[in-house]
């Protein structure tokens, strides 16, 4: 796949899951939020819980998880500290990472609260 293709096929596939994350009533804080150590894709919020998002799509469920490297993931926690570092409660706030995988026929599967290594 071409860079402006796969490009424009991750919006589509963040676009999918905001869509399902507004459906089941989380308010979207941020898309594509950059901080010093990275980009996070998605920033949620729901009954006072912030969720980061990290948005996997490949041809299978399976394709989609082992794109998701610990370098990434180290990355997306570091993010997602910078976020939380400007937000009232700071290191108080109630939050967890999760990672949305798709596969080529747009089924959503959402892994929530993932661990970094």
């Amino acid at each position: 796949m071409s860079g402006i293709m796969s490009y424009l096929a991750g919006l589509s596939a963040e676009d999918q899951v905001a869509r399902a994350y507004a459906r089941d009533g989380h308010v979207i804080l941020s898309r594509r939020w950059r901080g010093a150590a990275g980009e996070i894709d998605l920033v949620v919020e729901r009954d006072g819980v912030v969720i980061f998002i990290e948005v996997k799509k490949s041809r299978n469920h399976d394709r989609a998880a082992q794109a998701l490297s610990q370098r990434q993931l180290q990355r997306i926690f570091l993010s997602a500290e910078d976020y939380i570092g400007s937000l009232p409660q700071g290191a108080n706030t109630n939050a967890r990472v999760d990672v949305a995988l798709l596969d080529q026929q747009g089924v959503i599967r959402i892994v929530e609260n993932v661990m970094c290594a």
